[in-house]
């Protein structure tokens, strides 16, 4: 069996708002944020990976959530867990596949989309920037 994977999202760091709750937008409801875009991706079964998705994460009940945007409008949801697994699908009925792709770097399949998101695996070190 696999050693489970232990993950912290870099791009998932808190933002500061002013005069707010932590964590929730001016209408008190979980505050989302957008990464710029960029983020790789090869969606509906494609080969090469394009820098066109971007990364929306917001807070919940549930914990963080991020949602993989797509340049056609499509979409993913991934909830980041604390159990070593890094993230799941946060929805529908396919399930989501991580693994390490590089230094700094996770791989997150779901059907026939893949992303490319950067990450810190417990006993790798830190890519040079």
């Amino acid at each position: 069996m696999a050693r489970p994977l232990l993950l912290a999202l870099l791009f998932l760091t808190p933002l500061a708002a002013c005069d707010k709750a932590p964590g929730t937008g001016s209408t008190g409801q979980p505050a989302a944020t957008t990464a710029p875009a960029g983020i790789p991706c090869a969606i509906h079964g494609a080969k090469a990976f394009a820098n066109g998705c971007s990364v929306e994460r917001s807070t919940t009940e549930e914990g963080l959530v991020l949602v993989l945007h797509h340049p056609d409008g499509g979409f993913r949801r991934l909830l980041v867990t604390t159990d070593g697994r890094g993230v799941v699908a946060a929805d529908g009925s396919e399930q989501a596949s991580v693994s390490v792709a590089g230094p700094g770097m996770i791989e997150v399949a779901i059907g026939e989309d893949r992303y490319r998101l950067p990450a810190t695996v417990k006993g790798q070190a830190l890519p040079e920037r």
